[in-house]
């Protein structure tokens, strides 16, 4: 509920100050008094796209606060909770500034926010209806919203949501899966030659590195076998190990008459016997691998140029030749089991179709039910609008399947018997459009606590028993929630619970626009105003106080 609205230097207001009530709040006013330039201001606070020059003549910057209280579980809370925004005692205070150049600046509790999220909260605060109203009556996109809105038909609408998702993702799938069929068989060639050909080589890790190793061995295994044939026999034959033999011997023989002497040169002596034998051994363990076939060499050498060559070809390093070899047998198999894949998802795809046709199609039968129940409750109302003789109609045509379902939704009228139906907002006149969205919207509402209605001039046209029909639905509409009403209708006004005048006044050669709440004998003459014009007569009075009375 709108509470209070302040602003301060906005078109020919210089400061207002308004406090709001819950039921109906009327403003009444002569005709340029400024009452558009409330609904100006508001809906430039909560984010409205709107005329650009409102920052008072003279002043530095225009200032607008809006204060809303919020009841408990309010859809704004899902906004603010998003924002990271709290609010104290459910209340809600939206304040934006217009400086002189045009910059805007807007807060939501005192934190700084974009128009943008004044726009989403204003979705969820206020409803604006008027003669020129394109915010949702008017606009046929939105009347199968408003459908589904009045028939309650919102657990079939997720239900339908629900199976038009499974059938989007099964029919993804299947169209993935056919057009990787597709792609295999255009390369199944490729895939099984080149599997065979890696399977017949089998090329294993490390495998490159190896046969490199040893090819390179082998390549230098000639230039080196010389010069370890000549150390082997330094070491073996030419006495080495003999002379050492023999003076370990001499010196064992000596040893016990050199007192200890010689313990060391005979242990070093040991010691230079077993480096020689191992040596030995080495050297000959080197001649024997150095010993090789020529034709193993040609045989390394065919298998290492052969894994070689296949990583090139693959552009892959040589040890990956098998995890690749096991990604084209991956292929190969899914091509092979393609066949059994895409029956499997084609019949997923049916069954989905069937599951959405199912759901479409109870969502139809559901709406065509609403359609016919909105049908006679616009019925209902239009009599007491004196319009008895009109008739309103909730077309459903068939439409592309979506998540929606697969309905078109209008809301067509025709303004007297036998003439042609059309779009509600090109058939009916200036009045009669004014009572159609008034009917439809106390048709269509269903809880509306916690957000304020404002409803500009919507009466325009319509007077005397017409003009009390209408204002008797606004105050029905207002019983469980808040109404504002822009009305030039004694009648309308005289049914609020709630009564403000905006007035001109004329200061320091400027004109101000002011707003004053009414009491008890002030909207006896405001009311009496309305009827008879500036001149006041005591039947006009006496006319306001049966309306009122009334």
């Amino acid at each position: 509920m709108l509470r209070s609205l302040d602003i301060r230097d906005m078109l020919i207001i210089d400061r207002l100050e308004l406090e709001f009530q819950p039921g109906l709040n009327v403003l009444t006013g002569e005709t340029g008094a400024g009452k558009s330039i409330l609904l100006d201001s508001l809906g430039f606070v909560l984010g409205w796209r709107g005329r650009a020059d409102l920052v008072r003549s003279g002043a530095a910057q225009g200032e607008v606060v809006a204060v809303f209280d919020l009841p408990r579980g309010h859809d704004a809370e899902e906004v603010l909770a998003e924002l990271g925004i709290e609010t104290e005692d459910g209340e809600l205070i939206l304040r934006r500034v217009n400086s002189g150049d045009g910059r805007k600046t807007a807060w939501v509790n005192d934190r700084r926010v974009s128009g943008d999220v004044l726009r989403r909260l204003s979705d969820v605060l206020v409803e604006l209806h008027g003669q020129h109203d394109d915010r949702g009556l008017l606009n046929p996109r939105g009347h199968r919203m408003l459908l589904d809105a009045f028939g309650g038909l919102e657990p079939l609408l997720e239900a339908t949501r629900a199976a038009w998702k499974a059938l989007s993702t099964a029919r993804r799938a299947h169209a993935a899966a056919e057009a990787e069929q597709v792609a295999l068989k255009a390369e199944e060639d490729f895939l099984r030659h080149a599997v065979g050909e890696l399977d017949a080589l089998d090329p294993q890790p490390g495998e490159e590195a190896k046969l490199d190793a040893e090819r390179r061995l082998m390549q230098s295994a000639e230039k080196i076998a010389g010069d370890i044939a000549k150390a082997h026999q330094a070491l073996s034959y030419d006495g080495g190990e003999g002379l050492l033999t023999d003076a370990l011997r001499w010196l064992e023989g000596a040893a016990d008459r050199a007192d200890g002497r010689l313990d060391g040169a005979i242990e070093a002596l040991g010691r230079a016997l077993n480096e020689l034998a191992e040596a030995q051994s080495g050297v000959e363990d080197c001649i024997d691998a150095l010993r090789f076939n020529p034709h193993e060499l040609e045989q390394v050498e065919e298998r290492l140029f052969a894994i070689r060559g296949l990583a090139r070809k693959h552009n892959v390093l040589p040890d990956d030749l098998g995890s690749f070899a096991a990604g084209l047998r991956d292929k190969l198999t899914a091509l092979d089991s393609g066949a059994g894949d895409l029956a499997r998802l084609a019949k997923a795809v049916s069954a989905a179709e069937s599951a959405y046709d199912a759901a479409a199609a109870a969502l139809t039968g559901a709406r065509h039910k609403a359609a016919s129940d909105l049908d006679e409750t616009m019925a209902r109302e239009l009599a007491p609008l004196k319009m008895e003789r009109a008739v309103f109609a909730t077309e459903i045509a068939a439409a592309e399947p979506g998540p929606d379902g697969r309905d078109m939704v209008a809301f067509t009228v025709a303004t007297n018997p036998g003439a042609p139906a059309g779009p509600l907002g090109k058939i009916a006149s200036g009045g009669e459009l004014s009572r159609f969205l008034l009917a439809l919207k106390v048709c269509l509402t269903r809880d509306q606590s916690g957000v304020t209605m404002i409803f500009d001039e919507i009466d325009r046209g319509v007077g005397g028993a017409t003009a009390d029909a209408v204002g008797r639905r606004l105050k029905s509409l207002s019983e469980e929630g808040q109404v504002l009403v822009v009305t030039h209708s004694p009648q309308v006004a005289a049914l609020g619970g709630h009564h403000w005048r905006v007035a001109k006044r004329i200061e320091d050669g400027v004109t101000l626009s002011e707003v004053a709440p009414l009491d008890a004998e002030a909207r006896i003459d405001e009311i009496a105003r309305m009827l008879s014009g500036d001149t006041i007569s005591d039947a006009a009075r006496d006319a306001a106080r049966a309306l009122l009375a009334g």
